[in-house]
């Protein structure tokens, strides 16, 4: 009774929500006051997407929104939504959801299976979930969980380089996929490394960060990495290099390791390749916007003029990195993306201001660049944004059970897909946006590229 009277105020209150237009020229800055309803509202959303999985998808990994189906990733269910879903749940205060979804876990979850697994997405969302979880709870059967799924994953770090393999076998330790790219190969210690600090099993630290390492040492002369890399051999297959899906999580990781474990290489790793990026990635055109296109990691000669919903996490690592001039207009030309057809786009050419990619799978990346400009310069047009953000994705993407990616913008056709990171990443942001800064420690944790938030050293490095 509750779920359903939830989903009817909230079905109600969309029949009254303004224009894009109309929210763009409310007079002042959101208030307090408006913020805490739309962050109700974003919980309110959370709640209708989770009662969807429940009711048609529950033990699988994600719901399918339209077919009111249920999808598994590999032959077995590894419970990706309620594992990405836990610590969400639990930072907005939905304590029954929570509850059910930490006894499914328990109860169900074991990676004991003979499957291939992709390292990296089992990495940040279900490893980086697990020991969020377990930090938000105590609860030891999650630490354990994750241990085990540690020791699994570690035969990926077996390639002479020590670069790791793309896919391991969960029962045999069986390794396959030579060809990885920076962000699978530099994504891994912030879960890795995490799992050493609570375990204190450093060989989860050692093996995560050597990846990271020989990453970097393979940059060019001229400070890039390129976009796919022989993991055994060491030697870059494809030279292009970008912010986007297959690098763009290996420089937030470079950043964001210096801060929660004190890791003064990483430090210096994230200066050496920050001016690089800057200089040869990063394209201003017509009366001073700024974008980041794609370039030769050798030359730096431009390739591509292509920006996207991935590239779209940049504002937040450059803000989170102290460069807020440069956050800030970047985030500006997010939200003009954003506007070409009223939800970003998988990707657009920024020159000709045209789509080269219509679909949108429900990415948090813009609404993650809000929040973190938003946490840092307290200027309300963040939220302001985040708003247009949230209504116009309620109004394309919400189904009556849960939330559907979108096949094309430009057409705002549905697609049967609803991942896992809707709820980690996408609802999350939100929901933190519009909320007091007290319902998360934001200096105290760090957000895995999942969202994931982990507790930070007492110690901390000094900037």
């Amino acid at each position: 009774m509750r779920a359903l009277l939830s989903i009817t105020l909230t079905a109600l209150a969309l029949a009254f929500l303004p224009s894009p237009a109309q929210a763009a020229d409310s007079k002042g800055p959101m208030t307090d006051a408006e913020a805490a309803t739309l962050a109700q509202r974003v919980k309110a959303e959370t709640q209708h997407a989770w009662q969807g999985y429940k009711r048609y998808a529950w033990g699988h990994d994600d719901l399918k929104p339209l077919s009111k189906g249920a999808r598994d990733w590999y032959e077995q269910s590894l419970l990706m939504s309620p594992v990405d879903a836990l610590d969400t749940l639990i930072l907005m205060g939905l304590d029954a959801e929570a509850k059910e979804a930490r006894e499914l876990i328990i109860a169900k979850l074991s990676f004991d299976r003979d499957l291939y697994v992709q390292n990296f997405e089992v990495t940040i969302r279900l490893l980086g979930g697990l020991l969020s979880a377990y930090q938000l709870t105590g609860d030891e059967r999650l630490l354990k969980l994750a241990e085990d799924l540690g020791k699994r994953l570690l035969p990926v770090f077996g390639s002479k380089t020590g670069l790791p393999y793309t896919h391991v076998n969960l029962r045999t330790g069986q390794v396959k996929g030579k060809v990885s790219n920076p962000a699978e190969t530099g994504t891994l210690l912030i879960e890795f490394g995490s799992l050493s600090k609570l375990t204190g099993d450093p060989v989860y630290y050692e093996k995560a960060k050597r990846a990271l390492v020989e990453t970097y040492k393979r940059r060019s002369k001229i400070g890039l990495v390129g976009a796919a890399i022989d993991v055994e051999t060491g030697d870059w297959t494809r030279s292009d290099s970008h912010i986007g899906g297959g690098i763009d999580s290996y420089y937030e990781y470079l950043y964001k390791c210096w801060l929660l474990f004190g890791d003064a290489e990483c430090k210096k790793m994230w200066d050496d390749s920050i001016p690089a990026v800057n200089r040869y990635l990063a394209d201003e055109v017509r009366d001073g916007e700024l974008w980041y296109g794609r370039a030769d990691m050798n030359t730096g000669k431009r390739t591509t003029t292509r920006y996207g919903a991935l590239d779209a996490f940049m504002p937040a690592l450059l803000a989170l990195g102290g460069d807020l001039p440069r956050a800030r207009r970047l985030q500006d030309s997010g939200l003009k993306m954003w506007r070409l057809h009223g939800i970003e786009p998988e990707s657009l050419d920024y020159v000709a201001m045209k789509v080269t990619s219509g679909s949108y799978h429900l990415r948090p990346e813009i609404v993650e660049s809000a929040y973190y400009l938003h946490h840092f310069t307290g200027d309300a047009k963040y939220r302001e944004m985040g708003r247009e953000f949230f209504e116009d994705f309620v109004r394309h993407c919400r189904t009556e059970h849960g939330y559907a990616a979108l096949k094309d913008v430009r057409t705002m056709e549905k697609d049967d897909s609803m991942e896992s990171f809707l709820f980690a990443e996408t609802f999350k942001y939100y929901y933190l946006l519009f909320a007091s800064p007290k319902a998360l420690d934001f200096d105290g944790i760090v957000f895995n590229t999942e969202a994931h938030p982990l507790r930070r050293a007492s110690v901390q490095p000094k900037q």
